[in-house]
């Protein structure tokens, strides 16, 4: 290998070289800004809420800010038994945190509501202050033996004691033609079935993809076929573009929103302000999960419906009409099986012989009747 001589040339640069062993600190604001750029928005939001809830509990309760050190194991098991519902031998549940502070906290709005929280929460936060402790290149006390088997143990005593991990409701088929028959209010319920449509049959779509989809992003193939491209996504980030189907009632809909509402270029799904007069603007992901929870109220659905129940009810129901996961995975783009199981294998139990094995024979005819 050829080695290229520099020396001569040190003496010309007006630079002090850097330390081999440091990151420069121009370089870690442009790394931060990389970071930035490549997360979802909806994920950066989720960093700063969590990350604004840390620095006020620690200010609290430890009376010191977040980001000047790293955090030492023992006040990350602090949060969790601050935070988590533990079950009293005399019945009931306790956690540590004092009255004051979780007051506090609420007073000043990084806390909904004083109690405990919910184990997805404590556990969210305890992997954002990990990437948070990755990102300033500092040990995880997130990765404490001791931590793990706490956090283990603590969902296990919880679920023994009926605290179920709460998760969305699925739309499967049944609600799902609930939602589309509510759709009769005009240009917004043309725009609101279409993007049911693309978001279920399209494979279960995120809320942050059908509001990244533009106008060029879609083109029919035939009177019954749309094809649909995604760019970067939460799970493929690479940003290549991979076109997805719609067929038969999806397509139809995609056709008749951009028959009402034509556009050359934009966001794909648009805000509609009064009147009836659709905008420029895009859709939010909030707005998303809104417009799903409009559709189960006007159709009278009990349940804890959000955007997410779009995806969940599309795997859900792959599963109840026998599709095979790895179709279903190419169409939702799923990395994980153990991810999408959950949610396959509870539909496709509906329709299985196992849960049939028991079948009591049709009462024989009464031949005097």
């Amino acid at each position: 290998m050829n080695v290229i001589d520099l020396t001569d040339q040190l003496s010309l640069v007006d630079e002090t070289p850097l330390d081999p062993h440091v990151l420069a600190l121009n370089a870690q604001d442009a790394a931060a800004a990389f970071i930035a750029a490549g997360t979802a928005a909806n994920t950066v939001r989720s960093y700063r809420s969590a990350l604004a809830y840390w620095s006020a509990w620690l200010q609290l309760r430890y009376g010191q800010v977040l980001g000047d050190a790293p955090l030492p194991p023992a006040v990350a098991i602090q949060f969790i038994l601050d935070h988590l519902a533990r079950p009293l031998v005399e019945g009931g549940w306790a956690h540590l945190l004092p009255p004051s502070i979780d007051a506090a906290l609420v007073t000043a709005r990084v806390k909904a509501k004083s109690g405990p929280l919910a184990f997805n929460t404590v556990s969210h936060r305890l992997a954002v202050l990990g990437k948070w402790h990755r990102v300033n290149v500092w040990d995880n006390p997130c990765e404490d033996p001791a931590l793990k088997t706490l956090l283990r143990e603590a969902r296990k005593a919880q679920a023994r004691q009926g605290v179920a991990v709460r998760k969305k409701t699925a739309i499967v088929l049944e609600p799902l033609l609930a939602l589309l028959a509510t759709c009769s209010d005009g240009v917004r319920g043309v725009r609101d079935r279409a993007l049911l449509l693309l978001a279920w049959s399209g494979g279960g779509r995120r809320r942050s993809e059908l509001v990244g989809l533009q106008v060029g992003d879609v083109r029919r193939l035939d009177a019954d076929t749309w094809l649909y491209a995604l760019g970067a996504t939460k799970t493929d980030t690479g940003g290549t573009r991979r076109e997805k189907p719609l067929r038969g009632p999806a397509a139809q809909a995609l056709a008749a929103w951009l028959d009402a509402a034509p556009a050359e270029s934009g966001p794909l799904f648009r805000r509609i302000y009064k009147g009836c007069k659709v905008g420029t603007a895009g859709l939010s992901a909030d707005q998303v999960a809104r417009i799903v929870q409009r559709r189960a109220q006007l159709a009278g659905l009990d349940g804890d419906w959000a955007a997410h129940s779009l995806r969940s009810g599309f795997v859900s129901e792959a599963g109840r009409q026998g599709v095979p996961l790895g179709e279903v995975m190419a169409m939702t783009e799923h990395r994980s099986v153990s991810t999408v199981m959950g949610y396959f294998q509870a539909g496709s139990l509906m329709n299985s012989s196992a849960a049939k094995l028991l079948q009591y024979p049709e009462p024989l005819e009464d031949p005097h009747n």
